[in-house]
């Protein structure tokens, strides 16, 4: 009976420990398959945020290749358009010389056939024959060479050169600055302030247009946007005048009237800055002092323009 006794005692305590062990055993099971319930969750987001990124990459990368193919087909047209417009100012700048300036590189210079007497210059007839000829090329006098004195000033020639070294737009340079300040400044100075600097950043820029009135259209519920918009004041200037154009800075939709004078003026301006973007780009292929000549042609008109000078309209 001792035996028995001893032997059911031990096989309890035997059974008590297995028991045990088995809780232990199941309670390891069940944190593991928490962790593994963890685990799988969570590689579950990461898949999806990496996909999720992955898309996002992906339309990313193909708006960024639709919009170089745009870039790339929008440069190829321009470049192509680029090409045709060089090689148009090539045509016309190479036929243009001091003595015989091409008149479709020039519109501003009349035939001398159209050109008529001034209004003002009826009071003194002797010294407008006299004169004009000598003062006035923009109203169709053409000055030869021969029937002109002329002599290189060495200041300014020495400036020109120094700038067609290296032809730059910068204004700071000495050439450009003394042109500015004693030209284009001056000539580009107009009553009204504030559209006057509108107008001379346009001119500078090469964004202004120039438009004949008298080929537009009658004014429709569009001219209310227009400031200054009328045909018997010029903006510029704010005298009554007849104005046969108006101006557009830029892309604005606003129209500005303008009077012969203040066309003229803009215009004179207009034709310096295009000859001097000419020789930046190397369209003008002549001699240093033939350039040089025409250069002060230009400046010449500026300064008539801005002393009233201007060509009677048809």
């Amino acid at each position: 009976m001792e035996i028995r006794e001893k032997g059911s005692e031990f096989l309890k305590e035997e059974l008590h420990k297995a028991q045990k062990e088995l809780k232990l055993k199941d309670e390891e099971c069940e944190r593991l398959s928490r962790v593994r319930e963890q685990l799988e969750r969570e590689l579950e987001e990461l898949t999806a945020s990496l996909f999720e990124e992955a898309h996002k990459m992906v339309r990313a990368a193909n708006m960024k290749q639709a919009a170089s193919e745009k870039q790339l087909k929008e440069a190829r047209g321009k470049i192509d358009m680029l090409q045709a417009e060089v090689t148009a100012l090539k045509t016309l700048v190479l036929t243009s010389t001091p003595a015989s300036p091409n008149r479709e590189l020039h519109p501003q210079l009349l035939s001398p056939t159209k050109a008529g007497p001034r209004k003002g210059h009826l009071r003194h007839k002797s010294t407008s024959s006299t004169l004009c000829p000598a003062v006035c090329p923009a109203a169709g006098h053409t000055l030869t060479p021969d029937k002109e004195g002329k002599e290189v000033d060495t200041t300014l020639f020495a400036e020109f050169q120094a700038w067609r070294e290296s032809p730059t737009l910068d204004k700071s340079c000495p050439f450009l600055e003394r042109v500015y300040r004693e030209d284009v400044g001056p000539c580009l100075d107009f009553t009204m302030q504030e559209l006057s600097a509108l107008v001379r950043a346009a001119v500078e820029d090469n964004t202004l247009t120039i438009e004949p009135v008298a080929s537009q259209t009658p004014p429709t519920a569009k001219v209310a946007a227009v400031e200054c918009g009328s045909t018997n004041t010029c903006a510029l200037s704010g005298l009554a005048r007849a104005c046969r154009h108006r101006i557009r800075l830029g892309d604005s939709e606003n129209h500005y009237y303008i009077s012969p004078s203040s066309r003229a003026r803009i215009t004179a301006v207009c034709n310096f800055l295009t000859y001097i973007r000419y020789i930046q780009q190397g369209l003008v292929r002549q001699e240093a002092e033939p350039m040089f000549w025409e250069i002060t042609r230009l400046r010449k008109e500026m300064s008539l323009a801005k002393l009233g000078f201007f060509p009677q309209e048809a």
